[in-house]
């Protein structure tokens, strides 16, 4: 019998795990039983040591696209694969948080949210949406469907990687020489990137220098990419337009913190791609199934990335 170990306190994912792996003994931390008996472990934060005093574990699935909560454990058994979590619709969570974002600032609606606060009748310029790019930053999964979703509104799509892709209907540009190249064609920024050294202060003030002047960003990635106090500066100056952020270096923000009520940054609260169990399940059972028939685990982490 498969014997799984869920370190969760939503009460979804039991349910969720029973009905897709009616035949596997599901444990819920801290209710462990034999240790021994173990096979797989789907977590989030477990606390260091944890996973260690697990002799035979076989993977350790994420419940979430990063495995940082995983890796700060000094304890951890560097030999187990960790599966990064893919889910469909997270992806279609994302892509839909990206649109709004874009046609936020694209239609004019946060000058004409600040007029309906004044009582003020206003009308807005109407753009030609083909003559506008986005930018996406990151071609996985994620990054995909944000391009596929922004290209059917008619933008113009240019997506980033560190290594080169070729992806129908988007114009790919990868290594750090073709993003200064592809910036100051793109109107609006998504970040959509994982969290490496490399990525780490990406959006500095070079990089927003480099974009056109009105330029606009969206951070859906990490908060780490981007250098607040060069958002600030470039915003005070009048380059950039806006940004519109759902991740930040510290989470939650902390109270009195600069973009909270700065009138050209939109906060939301990591709210941009939630795990729904119902869904997110399916890859889990998946996996399983995978390693038990000894085909090749799909998302594993590579430490020599970082993602």
């Amino acid at each position: 019998m498969t014997t799984l170990l869920l370190v969760s306190d939503d009460p979804a994912w039991p349910v969720a795990l029973e009905r897709h792996l009616p035949d596997a003994d599901i444990r819920i931390y801290p209710d462990i039983g034999e240790p021994g008996a173990i096979d797989y472990a789907l977590v989030w934060a477990p606390e260091p040591g944890l996973l260690a005093r697990l002799p035979n574990l076989k993977v350790i699935f994420s419940l979430a696209a990063g495995v940082d909560h995983i890796l700060r454990d000094p304890n951890l058994p560097r030999s187990i694969p960790i599966v990064r979590m893919s889910d469909p619709y997270q992806c279609n969570m994302l892509a839909e948080y990206a649109c709004l974002a874009v046609l936020y600032h694209h239609r004019f609606l946060d000058r004409t949210l600040a007029l309906q606060a004044r009582a003020e009748w206003e009308e807005q310029p109407v753009l030609y949406t083909p003559d506008i790019t986005v930018g996406v930053l990151g071609l996985g999964a994620i990054g995909q469907a944000i391009a596929a979703r922004l290209a059917g509104f008619g933008f113009g799509i240019n997506g980033w990687s560190r290594t080169a892709r070729q992806i129908a209907g988007i114009d790919c540009h990868h290594g750090p020489e073709q993003l200064s190249e592809m910036l100051p064609q793109c109107h609006y920024v998504i970040c959509a990137l994982p969290q490496t050294p490399e990525t780490t202060g990406l959006i500095d003030s070079a990089f927003l220098a480099r974009m056109p002047r009105g330029g606009y960003v969206i951070n859906v990635g990490r908060g780490a990419h981007l250098v607040e106090k060069d958002l600030l500066a470039a915003l005070e100056a009048g380059h950039i337009a806006g940004a519109f952020l759902d991740v930040f270096a510290q989470e939650p923000l902390p109270e009195g913190h600069a973009f909270w009520h700065h009138p050209k940054i939109v906060v939301t609260p990591h709210m941009a791609g939630e795990l729904l169990p119902r869904t997110a399940v399916r890859s889990i059972a998946q996996g399983i199934r995978d390693h038990r028939a000894g085909q090749p685990l799909a998302h594993v982490y590579d430490s020599a990335r970082g993602y």
